[in-house]
């Protein structure tokens, strides 16, 4: 092992080509050395364009490879255990893109293979590690707020293509699963307390099978949440935090930059100003991939966000599809 994990990436996704490996490759400590996808085509171009050497058809030639120390996983999501699984067996540290699995089950037996291999593991939830989410949470643990009363959450954009992945229901798509788990996850991190209560009325699209609406409500010791999350909406995203003295509003909770500049909005009752906390141009998944790699170097304990924290996300997720 050297100071710079050697990176093996599984598919040539969009959120691999647009975000994660662009990350990685300005990383301090990493670098994609092998990318494999069925279409050798569409993995050699990948490849030119990210600066990649080693170029495959076959999973598992990247996973077995001794130039390899992790692996990112951006497969449909019902492969995703299935690979984090071979890659951990294979001696490999994984990243694998949310969400990891299809059910809490299955995110149990990731932690208890993790723990068996002495391995990393864990989800790509790149929001965990955007400073704007420490400030939030922050706020609300010195009383910012007051005492948090109500969280109003949404995600939403539209697609509704018949040949799209994320209308396959045997891929695991479908819009909870795509973009529900961001109000839910981000909500979780601000506040580190689980709901007790989990509501949820979902809209399945007829031709797809896969739920193109969600309207959730979730109670939480002390304040309820709400959110919905559409994959047939115009695009929308955004995050609001209620107390008894004030409240904030997060403008590009999930997406900043692509969606708009990191904003949070801090209206006092005490003083009548709003204030806005400006966080310029953060690259969470450069962060994402920094923390992960300083993990496996032994440069830090545990990852920012852990399988445990994944699993406390998919029993939501698994409430309100059920």
């Amino acid at each position: 092992m050297t100071e710079r994990i050697r990176w093996g990436v599984l598919g040539a996704a969009k959120i691999a080509g647009n975000f994660v490996v662009p990350a990685i490759q300005r990383s301090s400590n990493g670098r994609v050395t092998a990318v494999a996808s069925r279409d050798h085509a569409r993995a050699q171009t990948f490849a030119t364009k990210h600066g990649i050497e080693h170029v495959s058809t076959s999973y598992d030639e990247v996973i077995e490879s001794s130039n390899v120390d992790a692996i990112y996983i951006p497969l449909p999501t019902a492969s995703h255990v299935e690979w984090c699984k071979k890659a951990l067996l294979a001696g490999k540290h994984v990243l694998c893109e949310k969400p990891i699995a299809m059910n809490a089950a299955e995110v149990l037996e990731l932690i208890t293979l993790r723990d068996q291999t002495g391995l990393v593991c864990g989800e790509a939830f790149m929001v965990a590690h955007h400073p704007q989410w420490a400030f939030v949470r922050d706020s609300l643990a010195q009383g910012v707020l007051g005492e948090l009363k109500l969280v109003e959450g949404s995600f939403t954009y539209f697609n509704d293509d018949p040949n799209a992945l994320k209308n396959n229901p045997s891929l695991g798509g479908g819009g909870v699963r795509d973009i529900g788990v961001y109000p839910v996850v981000t909500t979780r991190l601000a506040t580190s307390l689980e709901p007790t209560r989990v509501h949820a009325e979902v809209s399945l699209d007829p031709r797809f099978g896969t739920d193109r609406f969600a309207r959730c409500t979730l109670d939480f010791p002390g304040f309820s949440m709400t959110f919905y999350c559409g994959t047939q909406m115009a695009r929308r995203q955004h995050m609001f935090f209620h107390g008894t003295k004030g409240w904030l509003s997060v403008d590009a909770p999930f997406n900043p930059g692509s969606y708009g500049p990191a904003h949070v909005r801090h209206r006092s009752d005490e003083t009548g100003q709003t204030h806005v906390m400006e966080f310029g141009d953060v690259d969470q998944y450069q962060l994402m991939v920094e923390d992960f790699a300083k993990t496996v170097l032994g440069e830090k304990k545990d990852l920012a966000f852990t399988l445990e924290n994944s699993l406390g996300n998919q029993k939501i997720i698994d409430h309100i599809l059920s």
